[in-house]
């Protein structure tokens, strides 16, 4: 009888940048994630969106609402990948700070990102994002395609 090994991705190649600022107030970065698709074994080759309860073809994307963020399905060295964007963790609770009256949690992803706005010179902090485990040559996390970063709100326009 043949052993099926079953290898756990880990989360890949996280950022996180804390200096990002809008116009509107401050603003973390787009966190992105590569995580293995979910497949349907009646629609192969398609990613299986459970937030929408529907199929999508390598290189389309969708929207995760209710949840602020968007999935795009991604076909790489022979498997399909999740490649999952949203607003990233809060912020350190901090008593300068407050969630800006501009966010708007119905956008559109990423404007449906909070906002927040602080007293001169204070800065937000965020939690530290750890890194995929055993993310060296040979592991699962290193087999996962590269590319996986934090992008600015800007840049994705």
């Amino acid at each position: 009888m043949k052993t099926i090994a079953v290898v756990i991705v880990a989360i890949v190649a996280v950022a996180w940048s804390q200096d990002t600022k809008d116009k509107e107030g401050e603003r973390p970065t787009v966190f992105q994630r590569l995580i293995p698709a979910d497949v349907l074994r009646d629609f192969p080759g398609t990613c299986f969106a459970s937030t929408r309860c529907a199929t999508f073809e390598p290189g389309a994307s969708w929207d995760l609402k209710p949840f602020c963020g968007k999935s795009t399905c991604v076909a790489q060295q022979g498997r399909l990948w999740e490649l999952v964007e949203d607003c990233g963790p809060l912020p350190k609770p901090n008593p300068k700070c407050k969630l800006s009256e501009k966010t708007n949690k119905t956008a559109d992803f990423p404007g449906c990102c909070p906002v927040f706005e602080c007293e001169t010179g204070i800065t937000l902090e965020y939690p530290e994002v750890p890194s995929a485990p055993n993310a060296g040559p040979g592991s699962a996390a290193a087999a996962a395609p590269a590319g996986t970063q934090a992008v600015s709100p800007a840049a994705k326009q």
